[in-house]
């Protein structure tokens, strides 16, 4: 099971390497640890990630820092409309020499993978990462190659400006597995800003803290941690209510199943627990299914948006009942209720 990542970490180690990552990249990202911690979860869920927002709230940044955070290959994408296919994916060139053809890696060959405005590329360019993304591998002239582990795509857009862009299709989205928005920072974290970033840029004095071999380690013990069936259960019916609610014309897909229990696990794993509870997937519904979901349009005239609508069904949709309790936790239930979770917001 885990021939491609290694042994799981201990619990100690895992949260020294994962508080380390979080930190450094807050060196950069001032007042976002919530957002930070998802970015990271969802590299441990070994997923994809895609930052919308409004320009100059460090999107970017937020993926440089995760990728310059850990020791491994990293490539940058900037998504234009002239952008090829082949820049992404690689090139078999004649060897004049050999005689004979020759694949050139293109850019979508690393650890991390920096897509920068990623729907300002065509359709065609776009569908590009389609197979590298679900498959991690790439298909060029018939030959197969693999890609390494781990493996991650980082995209940001911007959805407001839309001239000029090719909105990405569902097919594209859907392998997104969570969108995460920056938001504007707080009055405090925007004076700390000038500060820091007034005369110089923190990203270039970032330092790797963790390599490839830790966080393939780290993945292999976000593998590990238990789901009950009650859990289970609680995340199908969490996903076919998107898909039978009146509001929607298009639904979660069962990867969106799979993808919450992922990163309810990386998740869990963060905070320290080797087991996932339902709260987790409460906290994660909206950054991990409101972006594969199509309102109708009278929901559009409503100006109902998607995140509105996946959080009033996780609001309407009954906990199961053994969520204060787990096989795998031994705390009790004063302890409990004082944990706090740092990615639910209804209690800030």
């Amino acid at each position: 099971m885990y021939e491609d990542l290694g042994s799981p970490l201990p619990p100690n180690e895992f949260r020294a390497a994962a508080d380390a990552i979080v930190s450094n990249i807050e060196q950069v990202i001032e007042g976002k640890t919530a957002t930070v911690r998802l970015a990271l979860a969802v590299l441990l869920a070994e997923g994809h990630l895609l930052i919308e927002d409004v320009p100059g709230v460090g999107k970017t940044k937020l993926a440089k820092a995760l990728a310059r955070s850990i020791d491994c290959s990293v490539r940058r994408i900037q998504f234009t409309p002239d952008l090829l296919p082949s820049d992404v994916t690689g090139v078999s060139v004649y060897n004049q020499e050999s005689r004979d053809f020759e694949f050139k890696p293109g850019a979508v060959f690393a650890n991390i993978v920096v897509g920068d405005e990623i729907n300002r590329a065509s359709p065609k360019t776009q569908s590009a990462l389609l197979e590298c993304m679900e498959e991690k591998q790439v298909t060029v002239d018939g030959v197969t190659y693999p890609l390494q582990t781990p493996f991650m795509v980082v995209a940001t857009q911007n959805p407001i400006e839309m001239e000029g862009t090719y909105p990405l299709p569902e097919a594209q989205r859907d392998r997104f597995t969570a969108r995460i928005a920056m938001g504007y920072p707080d009055a405090g974290a925007e004076l700390a800003m000038l500060d820091v970033h007034g005369a110089h840029d923190p990203l270039h004095d970032l330092r790797a803290v963790a390599d490839a071999n830790v966080v393939r380690r780290m993945i292999a013990t976000a593998r590990d941690v238990h789901v009950a069936d009650a859990v289970k259960q609680y995340a199908v019916d969490l996903v076919t209510a998107t898909r039978e609610s009146p509001d929607l014309r298009l639904g979660a897909s069962p990867r969106a199943t799979l993808q919450l229990i992922r990163t309810a696990r990386a998740v869990a794993a963060l905070e320290s627990r080797d087991y996932v509870v339902p709260d987790d997937l409460q906290n994660l519904a909206v950054p991990v299914m409101a972006h594969r979901i199509i309102p109708t349009a009278e929901a559009q005239l409503a100006r109902r948006t998607t995140d509105s609508i996946v959080a009033d069904l996780v609001t309407r949709l009954a906990l199961p009942s053994d969520r204060h309790r787990s096989p795998y936790d031994t705390r009790t239930r004063q302890q409990q209720q004082s944990t706090a979770n740092p990615y639910d917001q209804r209690r800030r």
